[in-house]
């Protein structure tokens, strides 16, 4: 299994997604509150090794990546969404092409 990303690191990149999808009001969240509590509640002391310690860290792992995978799944949806019926070169122009025009001029292209 591939090593995981430091708790800390998880705990922030999860915070900040919360904070992308709620806003500036994001810690009067449910969400965030138990986000922090779940990772306060599952630290390692140096008296005890936990493994639901690592467990809760797989799983924070696969929430991170749910997060940030939705997210962006949201932006590239509102990219090319379609808003109602567009000519052939606004669709081009979306998808970084643009139409080939005849050279010389028959009166077609704009």
């Amino acid at each position: 299994m591939a090593s995981l990303s430091s708790p800390l690191r998880l705990c922030r990149g999860i915070l900040r997604e919360i904070r992308a999808i709620k806003g500036p009001e994001y810690k009067q969240s449910l969400a965030y509150n138990y986000v922090l509590d779940q990772f306060r509640k599952n630290q390692i002391t140096g008296e005890r090794y936990c493994r639901a310690q690592e467990e809760a860290l797989h799983t924070s792992h696969s929430y991170l990546c749910l997060l940030t995978s939705t997210r962006q799944h949201m932006a590239l949806y509102d990219i090319y969404h379609g808003k109602g019926q567009r000519d052939t070169e606004e669709m081009a122009g979306i998808v970084g092409l643009r139409l080939p025009t005849q050279p010389g001029g028959k009166g077609w292209e704009k």
